[in-house]
């Protein structure tokens, strides 16, 4: 088993929910993003999701936008996340994911892809431009390497391709909460919980909802229905209005902690 299944088979066990923040890599800088990282290991993520900053948006509202395009600006390559993952994969066991188009692994190739990814310490790759018709190539190389492949279900996916998303994905499924884009949002919609809870119905695999949570108050109500939250702009945001790195580490550090005690059981 992969540390994401491990950790997610020890959290049902306890009846606790994972909470993972998005973090983009090289935003401002890489050794930026890195404090950042390791400060919200710090304060409890229980798995951290690393943007890998890309040219065209792919379900990406304007604050993880900006971040992408600071991150490019800045002069950044795919190296400096796996050279990242690869040094705070050195001091901590938590589990690391990233978020990369299907784009780039293309290019470069599933296999080395995988090799590199895998070397540099994370263990899968939420890839949100990849088909699940097309994923069939990626889903079996990440399984022969117990790699998860964590694919994307959204609210106006037809419920039977949520199952042949489900049955191609690994790691844990991502349901994204609101049609649209990133961002964060003050109401949720009303049917998400009823949703989540027959895909919950239909798969063994977690499932962690993503898109829209932008606090405590949002966490608190999605937490009873998920496996685990996924929570970016929110984080991506303060990490942008820091002034220094050191700021920025704090920031993330406070509202992470705000959001794991808004998970707690009342």
């Amino acid at each position: 088993m992969s540390r994401i299944d491990d950790l997610f088979s020890d959290f049902r066990t306890r009846g606790e929910k994972a909470f993972m923040p998005f973090i983009t890599a090289g935003d401002p800088s890489i050794e930026v993003s890195e404090l950042v990282l390791r400060a919200a290991i710090d304060a409890g993520a229980d798995l951290c999701e690393v943007g890998i900053p890309y040219s065209d948006p792919i379900a990406d509202g304007p604050v993880i936008q900006a971040s992408y395009q600071r991150a490019l600006d800045a002069g950044f390559k795919l190296d400096h996340a796996l050279q990242m993952g690869q040094r705070v994969r050195a001091d901590v066991a938590t589990p690391l994911v990233t978020m990369v188009s299907y784009s780039i692994i293309h290019r470069i190739g599933i296999d080395s892809y995988l090799d590199r990814a895998i070397a540099a310490g994370y263990d899968g790759a939420i890839v949100p431009d990849l088909l699940v018709d097309e994923a069939e190539p990626m889903s079996l190389r990440c399984r022969q390497r117990d790699f998860a492949l964590i694919q994307l279900v959204t609210p106006t996916t037809p419920r039977q391709r949520q199952l042949q998303i489900a049955e191609s994905s690994s790691g844990f499924l991502y349901y994204v909460s609101v049609t649209g884009i990133t961002g964060e949002r003050k109401t949720l919609p009303k049917d998400l919980a009823d949703n989540v809870a027959w895909l919950r119905g239909q798969t063994e695999l977690p499932i962690c909802i993503g898109f829209g949570i932008s606090g405590p108050e949002t966490a608190a109500q999605l937490a009873p229905v998920a496996d685990g939250l996924i929570v970016g702009s929110a984080l991506v945001r303060r990490v942008a209005e820091a002034g220094t790195g050191e700021m920025a580490t704090e920031n993330v550090r406070k509202f992470i902690e705000q959001i794991k005690a808004s998970m707690q059981p009342a």
